[in-house]
């Protein structure tokens, strides 16, 4: 069984930077893919990226390209996710996820999640 859990989240202006990260429990973190989703209050929890187990691709939803960037140090057993150029509209608890090989955006594709860290983003 794997356990995630999530840190990083706070509260910031817009245009500012967060980094946040994952710690995975077990000695098999590296051969699973990790994502991370997002849900803010009222909507759906959506994709927001993912990274392949071996850390060599990754996929981005179209509205954080260029803005966030999803990495993975297996060594360490963590993934994390940094965030620049912060909008409010990525206001959201963010949670991270994992599954066994392949990257996938579906949240039912997952089979691990941690519990979440909120971000606020003030305009």
């Amino acid at each position: 069984q794997v356990q995630l859990v999530e840190s990083g989240g706070g509260l910031v202006q817009a245009g500012a930077s967060l980094r946040l990260s994952c710690a995975a429990s077990g000695r098999t973190f590296s051969n699973y893919a990790m994502g991370w989703f997002r849900q803010a209050p009222g909507k759906e929890r959506e994709f927001v990226a993912a990274i392949n187990w071996s850390g060599d691709r990754t996929y981005y939803k179209d509205s954080v390209k260029g803005r966030f960037t999803i990495s993975r140090d297996n060594a360490k057993y963590t993934v994390s996710l940094q965030m620049n150029s912060l909008k409010p509209e990525d206001s959201a608890v963010y949670y991270c996820a994992a599954r066994i090989f392949a990257l996938a955006t579906k949240i039912d594709a997952y089979d691990y999640w941690g519990q979440g860290t909120q971000v606020t983003v003030s305009s």
